[in-house]
């Protein structure tokens, strides 16, 4: 069974910097697309980013471009979320995801994290 342990959220002020980090328990991580995906009270889940199999390719939604980055380590099975310069806006339970589709939906990601919350304080 795929287990993925999200970890790094926090309380930060407005401005400042957080980094995510997601552990997986799977065989052949490399073989699977991951994604960070957010959730804030009385919304929708959304999505942040996403990173290909390879680390070839990544995508990121237009309210975090140029301020987060997700990377990959396909030894340790590890993906990182680096947020900068954070928002009020972006408070919200953050949830590390993997699946085989290259994709922006919840549908498109298999197995999923317990969630860690950030909360950004303006």
């Amino acid at each position: 069974q795929v287990q993925l342990l999200e970890s790094g959220g926090g309380l930060v002020q407005a401005g400042g910097s957080l980094r995510l980090s997601c552990s997986a328990s799977v065989r052949n991580f490399n073989d699977y697309v991951m994604g960070w995906f957010r959730q804030a009270p009385g919304k929708e889940r959304e999505f942040v980013a996403a990173i290909a199999w390879r680390d070839v390719s990544v995508m990121y939604a237009d309210s975090v471009k140029g301020r987060f980055t997700i990377s990959r380590d396909n030894l340790k099975s590890t993906v990182s979320l680096q947020m900068n310069s954070l928002k009020s806006e972006d408070t919200a339970v953050y949830y590390c995801a993997g699946g085989v589709k290259y994709g922006t939906r919840t549908i498109d990601y298999n197995f999923w994290g317990q969630g860690t919350q950030v909360t950004v304080a303006s």
